[in-house]
């Protein structure tokens, strides 16, 4: 016979302020500011901060109330009314949000990462608004799946649980996700849990079998108002498990009795461990209280698990309201949900090993959150070749800014260098205040590159009047909106370095090998060799590697192989 495993760890009630997170391994981002305008009627100025008592960064001068007032708004669409609504929190300057965190027993997965990329750009936006928001983000360490993953390899639960936890941080860090302000587990939380169920049953909402205990959904008349869907649309077997021993099919566990080789926890209805949905009324209760702004996750959620916190809260506290219900859609393939269960998943870490992860969230941000992305290779080489390209202009603009002592005020600035940078303030917040439709912010930031790169390296460009301080203003202000993003790295050149050693293990070629066949195109070139020199262009094209001819020589670049670029092309 297999032995239960016992899991009792006493724990005070949590307050209303949260323990302090522990350290992450994130990268901090520093900012050079090359000038510092002053107040000028018709030029929006841009300073991004993501602390937490910031003022919003973006704002309009001269006393336009109206203008500055619609710069700081956001309508986010609300799963449960079905439509966009002007987000206003319940306490003037502060956000409560709680995201659904990853039931840890494997490497998470690209769909996790477009939640956890949804949620922070939504997070780093609010503090840009100036928000101060308290973000919980849970972790599901006790779970069917985690025990049958760990009978299946021979390990503890919650060992393994805490292992793909750990992972998961990681994945968090590379894909540049801030840190939430607190990350409550299952594990530690029992004392909340079993005392939510308590009220559930003291209030009439759920019944005991056996040592399981389950909420009764019959009585409560508003279930499914979330999902829209009916109680006899819950058919057992199917979302709900079968048991016959429940009043309704569609009841579910909040309390399940201890089984032979499961970790269980003491409980008044004897020893066994929490249903799956408990776990995030009780903790987010902890955190945030019974009402709270913005509680998030996957639109999988939507039902059963989002369906059956808001009919458990309820039940515990009749006062017990979120505000806003922000679900984000599916990464697809081939037209179908991403997801571990149906097995045709690729882990973050599968992708990143070919791909910068700031590539893989650019690729995320490049279809709004609520839409379904379908991932494909042609998708992320596109991405990675944006990235490397945006990377590759804010560099240049750094090499040449450091090479000048920029100091002057607003007037400094060529008028049509303000109206390029009021263009793309307006750009920016009607996009981002558009329940964040961060394609549109993106494509925006083609015009601004364009113009920098025009004033590097063309003729025209270079004798533009005031061109070092348009340069200047307009580098801060795309390095501002790519704060916004997530998408600033440490430093350019050590991301543009990065990216060049990915776009290398892609073509499976050393950089030794790409100078090697820089040089033998360079003789043919010379000996006027062009049918050499172009199949040695286009064989390193085929791979990914875009050759660069200037005055000072030859240089490589990632880029779309041509197989891809075709493809892209036939679908377009």
């Amino acid at each position: 016979m297999g032995s239960l495993y016992r899991y009792y760890k006493p724990l005070t009630s949590i307050c209303s302020s949260p323990p302090p997170t522990k350290s992450y391994l994130l990268h901090s981002i520093k900012i050079k500011t090359h000038f510092s305008p002053t107040k000028k009627t018709r030029l929006h100025r841009f300073f991004t901060s993501l602390t937490s008592s910031s003022q919003p960064s973006i704002k309009t001068n001269g006393g336009d109330a109206s203008a500055a007032s619609q710069s700081s708004e956001l309508w986010l669409y609300n799963t449960m009314s079905r439509k966009k609504e002007l987000f206003k929190p319940k306490v003037e300057g502060k956000v409560g949000m709680y995201v659904c965190g990853v039931t840890a027993y494997d490497l998470s997965h690209i769909g996790h990462a477009r939640v956890y990329v949804t949620f922070d750009v939504l997070l780093r936006y609010l503090k840009h608004l100036g928000y101060d928001v308290h973000y919980v983000r849970n972790f599901t360490d006790v779970d069917d799946k985690i025990i049958a993953r760990a009978n299946e390899l021979g390990e503890d639960p919650i060992s393994l649980s805490k292992r793909y936890c750990e992972e998961f941080l990681h994945d968090m860090v590379y894909l540049h996700c801030l840190p939430p302000s607190v990350e409550p587990r299952v594990s530690d939380h029992m004392p909340q849990i079993i005392d939510m169920i308590e009220r559930i049953l003291e209030n009439g909402y759920a019944y005991r079998i056996d040592g399981d205990v389950y909420f009764s959904v019959d009585k409560l008349p508003e279930y499914g108002r979330l999902s829209g869907r009916k109680l006899e649309d819950n058919r057992a077997g199917e979302r709900v498990a079968v048991d016959s021993r429940k009043k309704n099919p569609a009841d579910f566990a909040l309390w399940k009795s201890a089984k032979e080789g499961e970790p269980f926890w003491d409980s008044p209805w004897g020893p066994g461990r929490p249903g799956w949905h408990i776990e995030c009324s009780a903790m987010s209760a902890a955190y945030l209280g019974h009402t709270f702004d913005i509680h998030g996750g996957g639109m999988d959620l939507v039902f059963p698990h989002h369906e059956n916190e808001i009919a458990q809260s309820c039940a515990a506290c009749r006062d017990s309201n979120i505000s806003y219900w922000v679900h984000n859609g599916f990464v697809t393939i081939d037209s179908e949900k991403m997801s571990k269960s149906l097995g045709n998943f690729f882990t973050i870490r599968q992708v990143i090993d070919l791909y910068h992860p700031l590539a893989l969230r650019l690729f995320l941000l490049g279809t709004h959150y609520r839409s379904p992305v379908n991932y494909s290779d042609v998708q992320l080489e596109s991405a990675s070749e944006r990235i490397f390209y945006i990377y590759q202009t804010l560099h240049d603009c750094e090499n040449i800014l450091s090479q000048h002592r920029v100091a002057f005020d607003t007037d400094a600035i060529p008028p049509d260098t303000i109206n390029d940078i009021n263009k793309f303030h307006d750009a920016f917040v009607t996009s981002m205040s558009d329940d964040l439709h961060t394609p549109v912010l993106l494509s925006a930031l083609s015009d601004p590159l364009k113009i920098i790169n025009d004033m590097l390296h063309t003729r025209k460009g270079k004798k533009q009047t005031k061109r070092i301080e348009s340069i200047a203003a307009l580098e801060k202000m795309v390095r501002n909106a790519l704060m916004v993003l997530g998408l600033m790295p440490p430093t350019y050149n050590e991301a543009l370095q990065q990216l060049r050693e990915k776009a290398l293990r892609r073509a499976k070629l050393t950089e030794d090998q790409i100078l090697q066949k820089i040089e033998e195109r360079t003789v043919a070139r010379k000996d006027k060799d062009y049918e050499k020199s172009d199949a040695i262009r286009k064989d390193l094209a085929a791979l990914g590697i875009a050759l660069m001819d200037s005055p000072d020589g030859t240089s490589w670049r990632p880029a779309i192989p041509l197989a891809l670029q075709e493809q892209q092309v036939a679908s377009t």
